[in-house]
């Protein structure tokens, strides 16, 4: 006779964590996204004077090694090679006067360049 274990199934939390604002501004993309797009995709290429930047942009085939998040909007990708980089973060779209852009906090950054473009870890 034999005996399973119960299984227990934990949600893991996101890796980033969206604002309203931050959803918001995806749903805006991806309203006006190019055909084929199925969704918005962070990574954190290699550039700038610290080492690692932020990048947003569309993607049109899901990689199984990035992150989902489902938001009311879109698809939300991870990248999955920058996934380290970035867990605990939250993203955020602000807008002012002069700038529009995604911000970013980091707590895994232990440093960036004078111009916020980009950090290292």
């Amino acid at each position: 006779m034999t005996t399973e274990a119960p299984t227990r199934t934990r949600q893991r939390p996101a890796a980033v964590i969206l604002t309203s604002s931050a959803e918001a501004r995806i749903a805006k993309l991806m309203a006006s996204a190019p055909e084929g797009s199925i969704g918005v995709k962070l990574s954190t290429p290699r550039r700038g004077c610290s080492g690692l930047a932020y990048s947003v942009d569309y993607v049109d085939a899901a990689n199984p090694m990035d992150e989902r998040i489902e938001t009311p909007g879109g698809s939300f990708f991870i990248d999955g090679g920058s996934v380290l980089y970035l867990i605990g973060s939250t993203m955020d779209w602000q807008e002012d006067d002069f700038t529009a852009g995604f911000v970013f906090q980091n707590p895994n950054a232990k440093g960036s360049c004078g111009c916020g473009e980009s950090f290292t870890v």
